[in-house]
């Protein structure tokens, strides 16, 4: 990064650890009730509902280089296994060898309640008329995807309570499963104004300002629904029966999910570049990750030059390598020639049509209603994947043979430290071709396997689903610098909850851990984990 951004993320470290929360927002700021708009605030053409729905789209994924780079590159991003810093912040020690940021990892929350539940609650206020009802249904479904996305960080949020003080004046927090059980009603309320909006044909009244399908209430209703899914599968190992209600809910409904790449949601952030293309390229502190670059190298897969760049660095100079989470890093110059992202387009994606297939066909496994079949779920999946980069995934898919690749790293410090050769049981022995004959062990590594290469550059839905399944096989970190509050082998599960909210909502937070079943550390899994 910039050497003005450096310094502003080294302020912030050293400041949240004196002052803690120096560098956010106030705790009243986003936990008070919001002013909502009144009938005359809203304009013929529905500007002051338009507007605060841009914002909260825009800050799902700051398109903003630093947040970006703070709200997700350097948590899901690096422990997805999908990119890797060269750059060894504070001498080393930080998020990516588990010596958790405080100056880093608040900016998930707050920019979350700063910017989606706050220009969302006001948009809510303003619409419960029923005629606008498209507003409140959409605001419902952009807060659902933002903030669900915050719980998987840290677990409990401020959901069902946010606005709401108590009498000692802290703010309550939801529990995760409360908050997802809010999840489910907020999109079943929203699935079913848009159901009715889409069957009667009604005017499409916020397309002035959608940024990702136009205004289009039927992709927004197939949106929901896949993001439906996505929940439900999210909490299956916690709630068999909630997760298998809810996901059936999701595949009956006849608005459907998300089908091809036509469907898929990217937020369009206009003339500014995608914050990875600053961050890799201009900044140098973001390159591959091992892990990807292994997959992708062993598989053949040809999406590996739709991700990544070649190596320049003279040790492994036209290969595609990555940087393997937690080494030692004496400066920025032993990795930065590793390999890097490609530059992206000017949209941040939240969702791809893959992915929806890949739902389906682990609905399948679990013999879920309307799922279809799980191998031809899996292979449409495959499939949908390769033609968003102009591919043709027809010989992959019947690749009985190919694994991952071991990882050999020329440049460690400690020879041989870094690499991940076979036998090793962090790597993949899982192959591409569907095999009916397979354990259900075996086929859901599979389908994760292949999802989490779909959909790619989304970290932070890479880690949640690694955390959840175990899968894909990812490489634990070398050097472990959490003090033992973290399981090298069990790899980091969360973050601990903002500086800010332990100093300002200490009653509210205490309560929020004592339902997550372990400290308040990065090695206590989220409940949908356990």
């Amino acid at each position: 990064m910039t050497r003005i951004n450096k310094s502003i993320i080294n302020f912030c470290i050293v400041a949240i650890s004196i002052l803690l929360g120096s560098c956010t927002k106030s705790f009243k700021d986003y936990n008070t009730d919001p002013t909502g708009l009144s009938d005359k605030q809203i304009s013929v053409d529905y500007q002051n509902l338009g507007e605060p729905m841009q914002q909260a789209q825009l800050y799902i994924m700051s398109n903003t280089n630093w947040i970006y780079q703070l709200q997700q590159n350097l948590i899901g991003d690096v422990y997805s296994g999908f990119l890797m810093s060269a750059d060894p912040f504070n001498s080393n020690t930080n998020n990516t060898n588990y010596f958790l940021m405080d100056g880093w990892n608040f900016y998930p929350w707050d920019y979350a309640y700063n910017n989606v539940m706050k220009a969302t609650q006001n948009v809510l206020n303003a619409t419960t008329d029923p005629q606008y009802a498209s507003f409140h249904a959409w605001a419902k479904i952009v807060r659902v995807e933002a903030m669900h996305r915050v719980s998987d960080i840290y677990g409990p949020i401020i959901y069902t309570h946010y606005g709401k003080s108590n009498p000692d004046g802290s703010v309550s927090y939801d529990s995760q499963k409360d908050a997802y059980n809010a999840f489910f009603t907020d999109l079943d309320s929203a699935i079913t104004v848009l159901t009715g909006l889409v069957q009667s044909g009604a005017p499409e009244t916020f397309s002035k300002f959608d940024l990702v399908y136009g205004g289009s209430f039927q992709k927004w209703l197939k949106f929901a629904n896949t993001l439906r899914l996505r929940l439900a599968l999210r909490i299956s190992k916690a709630d068999v029966n909630k997760a298998k209600t809810e996901g059936e809910k999701a595949l009956s409904n006849p608005g459907g999910l998300l089908t091809t790449n036509d469907d898929n949601a990217f937020v369009d952030i206009g003339t500014n570049q995608h914050p990875l293309n600053s961050i890799s390229k201009s900044w140098g502190d973001i390159n591959m990750g091992a892990p990807l670059a292994c997959y992708l190298n062993g598989y053949n897969d040809p999406r590996i030059s739709k991700y990544m760049l070649k190596a320049t660095d003279a040790a492994v100079a036209g290969q595609y390598i990555g940087i393997r989470n937690g080494i030692n890093i004496d400066a920025i110059g032993r990795y930065g020639g590793y390999s890097l992202p490609i530059d992206f387009p000017n949209k941040m994606q939240i969702m791809v049509a893959a992915e929806a297939w890949f739902l389906k066909a682990e609905a399948a496994l679990k013999g879920w209603n309307n799922s279809g079949d799980a191998q031809t779920d899996y292979q449409t999946g495959i499939s949908t994947s390769f033609a968003q980069y102009g591919l043709d995934a027809s010989s992959y898919i019947t690749d009985n043979t190919h694994t991952e690749q071991q990882y050999i790293d020329p440049k460690a410090i400690t020879a041989g430290q870094n690499d991940v050769t076979t036998g090793s049981p962090y790597l993949s022995t899982i192959t591409i071709a569907w095999n009916n004959g397979d354990t259900p062990v075996k086929k859901l590594e599979r389908i994760i396997t292949q999802k989490w290469l779909s959909i790619y550059p989304d970290g932070e839905e890479a880690w949640a689903e690694f955390r959840r399944t175990g899968y894909p096989k990812l490489f634990p970190v070398v050097i472990n610098k959490s003090g033992g509050k973290i399981s090298t082998s069990a790899f980091v599960q969360r973050i601990n909850f903002p500086a800010d909210e332990l100093s300002t909502n200490p009653i509210g937070v205490a309560a929020a851990v004592s339902t997550l079943g372990g400290p308040d550390t990065g090695g206590t899994k989220l409940w949908w984990a356990q």
